[in-house]
Order: C-alpha cells, then structure tokens, then sequence
C-alpha cells in the first residue's frame, strides 16, 4: 500500500490569474492544491493551476498503455471550497474531464438553494462554454456535504460517506478519512474548510475566510495538532487596515492571522496561501524578508511547491 501523504501546489494566487513575468517565482494560477496521500489523488479546488495538472494526468495516462483498453484510469476526488471564480475556472479546462475511463468525484456545499451541479452548469458551461455539463465524457460525480457528514476514500469502493455522529463509523487503517466545516467569514454564502487525514496525520486547507484579529476558535478546534494548515494570506495587515482603502470585511486574512491561528491550534507548519494578485514577486519577497525567522514553522507557498507529512 501506497504510504505517501505528499502535497504539492499548483496555483497559489487569489481573485484572478496574473499572466505576468513579475509573477514568475511565486506563480499566477489560482487555487489549487494537489494531494497524493495513501494511494488516492485529491485535489483541493479548481482554479487554473487545475489546468496544469490536468495535462500532466493526460500525459501519464496515454503513456500507460499503447491501447486505450490498457491504460489505467484517471481517478481523483475533487474538493471545492466555494463557487467564487478563482476557485472553479480551471475546471471546464481539465483535460481528464474529456476521457470516457476518467472518474472524478466532486464534493462541495450547496448555495443559493441550488445543489452544486446546478451551480456549476449555471456558472461554467451554459452560457460561457462551448458544452454543457452533462457532455462531458468522464465518470462525474458531483455531491452535496455538509459539516455533519465525513468522507472515506478506500481502495475498491466509491467513496463513503457517513454522518460524523454514527458510532458505526468503520474506519480502515489504510482509509484516507476528510471532514469539513462551513465558514461564513467570506462574503455570499460562506466557504467550506477541509481537514485530510490519514494514519495520524493530518492536513487542513483553510482558504478565503478572515479570522479576525483574537483568532477564530472554531478553526483553532478544527485544525488542532495538524501537521500543515494551508492559510488564506491573501493581505498584509497593513493592506487590511488601510484607512483609505479597509479590506476588513473582504472575506480575506493576513500573513499575521494564519500565525495567530497555528499558535491557537499547535500546527506543526503552516503555510501562507492565496496571495493578492497586486502582490507580485517583488512584494512577496519584501514580506518574506519580515518573516524570515520563522522558515521552521511558515512557508510561503508557490507553484511546485512540494511537501511531505
């Protein structure tokens, strides 16, 4: 069995994707994180850098027979932290959507009283692309979940979904096991935080809410003693409390809160994520250099970015 819990990031930036030679270092993709952990490939929303990727899996599929009826199949659960653009863009675009052996589990929250897939077809292919959701060729499994609810992803078997509460959870050793909560400290409808585990460690990608200085107690709870939090950074503090242009209420933290909250939660590491895209690479050197003491617990994350639990 596959022991890895390896992740590596494929789009860092926040709001929309800067096409840019300022932008080369940390990258100008939007949200997307990759994880392979324990034989399964989970990928953390679809903003461009999904793009990339998708290719990459294409490339490693045809390669792995000379026959279509030889090659191993393309599987991955997708986790979708909310609707906004950045974060799904990359979707219509992801080449494995368009293979008829690909099979792509999608898991996220229903807002505005539509369920996700009605979502997605509305925002994405009715009236911005060339088909419709329902043609695309993969296996496509687009699911509701809410906080009350945990996903299994174990080898031989769709995922299992099951109510955090049973006291019948059957929980496998080689089981990856994922729980959420939603935050509704991001503007129109809120944002969905995910925490990965597998055989004791564990991961949380915590993106576009604003915790507020004084931490946010829910997070710290959720996120206690993980080994990486993934962490909206999108501003400096300074930036946040500008008087003349206040991005309080944005719906975004600072380099500051994501510090604050691995202090209340003990995360081993966190890592500073979703970076403005007024911030080239410049700008984030310059803020780097400000918390250049603490490399041992924080990392700025930028495209390629590999990590291992």
């Amino acid at each position: 069995m596959n022991e890895e819990f390896k992740v590596k990031f494929r789009g860092v930036r926040g709001s929309y994707p800067c096409a840019n030679k300022k932008f080369m270092q940390y990258g100008g993709n939007t949200s997307c994180v990759e994880v392979r952990v324990g034989g399964h490939l989970i990928i953390l929303d679809a903003g461009t850098g999904l793009i990339e990727l998708g290719s990459e899996l294409l490339k490693d599929h045809i390669m792995s027979g000379s026959h279509l009826k030889d090659r191993k199949p393309i599987e991955a659960t997708l986790l979708l932290s909310h609707i906004h653009q950045d974060h799904i863009i990359g979707f219509t675009f992801f080449a494995p959507n368009h293979i008829p052996t690909t099979k792509l589990n999608v898991f996220g929250t229903s807002n505005y009283n539509e369920d996700l897939a009605d979502e997605l077809a509305q925002l994405l292919f009715t009236k911005t692309f060339p088909i419709d959701l329902g043609d695309i060729a993969a296996n496509l499994n687009i699911c509701d979940i809410d906080e009350t609810e945990c996903i299994i992803l174990r080898h031989g078997s769709d995922p299992i979904i099951k109510r955090v509460s049973e006291d019948d959870i059957e929980v496998l050793l080689d089981d990856v096991v994922i729980t959420s909560y939603k935050s509704y400290a991001h503007p129109q409808e809120g944002v969905v935080i995910y925490k990965i585990e597998y055989k004791g460690k564990s991961l949380v990608y915590a993106t576009d809410k604003e915790t507020y200085f004084g931490g946010d107690k829910k997070l710290a709870n959720f996120a206690r003693g993980c080994d990486l939090l993934i962490h909206d950074t999108q501003y400096t503090t300074e930036d946040y409390l500008n008087p003349h242009a206040p991005k309080q209420g944005f719906g975004h933290s600072t380099f500051d809160m994501a510090l604050e909250c691995q202090d209340y939660c003990h995360a081993k590491k966190v890592i500073f994520f979703h970076f403005d895209p007024s911030y080239d690479d410049d700008k984030l050197n310059s803020i780097a250099k400000i918390y250049g003491d603490l490399a041992d617990k924080a990392d700025f994350a930028y495209e390629g970015l590999e990590i291992n639990i």
